[in-house]
């Protein structure tokens, strides 16, 4: 990250997000996510399917397995609902300033 110095990083899940963060800090780079966790740990923003709602579709799924459905006859879902989720404190520490419009839309603000 400090001989690149690229503009933005997306950050791929499977990485620790902490340290990510950390060094995507250390060196003043903007970095988005797809895990909610990642903006806790000091990730600019994540942008993901809502997870209480993949939860809720997974409980759907197996309640039905279990009144004797087979897996193979359910029908394949997509996520309906997402979620933004932006660090202010990231963003001032960054020095960016967050457009209004983005702001208004997350669904989280950690200040």
């Amino acid at each position: 990250m400090g001989k690149e110095r690229p503009d933005a990083v997306i950050v791929q899940p499977s990485l620790p997000s902490k340290r990510v963060a950390e060094l995507a800090l250390r060196y003043g780079i903007p970095t988005v996510c797809a895990v909610r966790g990642f903006v806790d740990e000091g990730g600019l923003i994540s942008y993901m399917a809502s997870e209480t709602e993949m939860y809720h579709q997974a409980a759907e799924y197996v309640d039905k397995i279990l009144k004797g459905a087979k897996p193979a006859d359910l029908p394949v879902e997509q996520p309906t609902k997402y979620e933004l989720v932006i660090n202010l404190r990231t963003a001032k520490t960054l020095g960016l300033t967050m457009p209004p419009a983005l702001i208004s839309r997350a669904d989280e603000l950690i200040e």
